[in-house]
């Protein structure tokens, strides 16, 4: 599977983020500066600046946006045209501040992640310890080529095109392996921190006003994205960001979080101002699903990209795959699904970095114990001072 991602990033690319760093920048006036770190340094948490993730001993290179602390309501008002009982009613959230990635994460990204399965199949790694196993990372097994390979050729699976049909638990487990790699804890948005980054201090219906005519100076929906008679997904940062200078927040691919989905989650919160890290919905259920999926995809319809829309993951994501039991890293009908990476300004203690990475569901927990499935235990790199 190695053969398939191209490593690093395109010229065009970095060209993109630094233009659109200074729109970035202005946000980092809202939280106290400290000095900026060398190019390809990550400063500390407490640093506002936009900066360039380097994960060591990979290609892998990521531009990492402020996003300043404050308060939103989240959910849609009764009035917006293609609101859903689901997201309302609404109220007000304090978020604080923490830093997202400019763009969906990339299959050059996603990809050295995908090669360690190879890579300790053919070292032969030592078996990761059960008293250790919370410690180490588990890589995902390689995908069913046969059904996925051929529509993933067709819409492009190297450099700048965003990663899709992974779960959210090898999301997760992504995010696990570049903390330890880089020394900075990196985990899935919140689905609240998603919305008020989407948002960026907008109240529109999308973060580019009311209109949806407009979406396709800003992302990428089931009326733009066509091509051989198919949608697809393109290449990151095609289209133009967000006020806080994020791109591809509406469409393109649908977008992990953290929270489980609850139809009536908000309905407890109604009339109340409440902090970002107390509302998450922590899933409980047996299963892998049903997770919160933000922004709309290539797939979706105009009112599906709006900055309130949720979707739910359901069982029928993983319909084609041909094993027993189903794979927990893949997502046989995810073509539209993907995923970005935050950093919280606030670093939380390891027991709670813990929740953030690992499986919830006894499904997950079961399958993941494999003799086919690796781990490892990855060395922790010393944080940014």
């Amino acid at each position: 599977m190695s053969s398939t991602f191209a490593p690093g990033r395109s010229l065009s690319l970095l060209k993109r983020l630094s233009i659109w760093s200074a729109c970035a920048a202005a946000v980092a006036l809202m939280v106290a500066p400290m000095s900026s770190p060398a190019r390809g340094e990550a400063p500390p948490a407490g640093d506002a600046k936009p900066f360039e993730q380097v994960v060591p001993g990979t290609d892998i290179k990521f531009q990492m946006l402020p996003i300043p602390g404050g308060k939103f309501k989240m959910g849609s008002p009764e009035s917006e045209k293609g609101r859903r009982e689901d997201e309302g009613p609404q109220f007000e959230v304090e978020v604080e501040p923490f830093f997202m990635e400019a763009h969906e994460v990339t299959w050059s990204e996603y990809g050295p992640f995908l090669q360690q399965y190879d890579h300790l199949a053919k070292t032969g790694a030592a078996a990761v310890p059960d008293d250790k196993m919370a410690d180490a990372v588990t890589y995902p097994t390689p995908m069913y080529e046969l059904e996925a390979g051929p529509i993933l050729d067709r819409m492009g699976r190297g450099g700048d095109f965003p990663a899709v049909i992974m779960s959210q638990y090898a999301a997760r487990q992504y995010t696990k392996w570049i903390s330890k790699k880089t020394g900075r804890f990196y985990r899935l948005p919140t689905e609240a921190e998603w919305e008020y980054a989407c948002r960026a201090g907008t109240t529109t219906a999308y973060s580019f006003g009311d209109d949806p005519k407009l979406i396709d100076q800003y992302g990428w929906d089931t009326d733009n994205s066509e091509k051989d008679d198919e949608t697809n997904y393109h290449k990151v940062m095609s289209k133009k960001p967000n006020p806080w200078g994020l791109f591809d927040m509406h469409g393109n691919v649908g977008e992990w979080t953290i929270d489980a989905y609850k139809e009536d989650y908000y309905k407890q919160f109604e009339g109340k101002t409440v902090k970002a890290m107390d509302i998450i919905n922590w899933p409980t259920a047996k299963i892998p699903y049903p997770h919160v999926i933000r922004g709309g995809g290539h797939e979706s319809e105009a009112e599906d990209l709006r900055s309130a829309a949720r979707i739910a993951s359901k069982p029928n994501m993983n319909k084609r795959d041909p094993q027993l039991p189903k794979s927990p890293y893949w997502r046989s009908e995810g073509f539209w699904v993907g995923f970005r990476v935050v950093s919280p300004a606030k670093v939380p203690s390891a027991a709670e970095q813990q929740k953030y990475w690992e499986a919830d569901d006894p499904i997950t927990q079961k399958t993941t114990q494999r003799d086919r499935d690796r781990h490892e235990l990855v060395p922790a790199a010393e944080a940014p001072k």
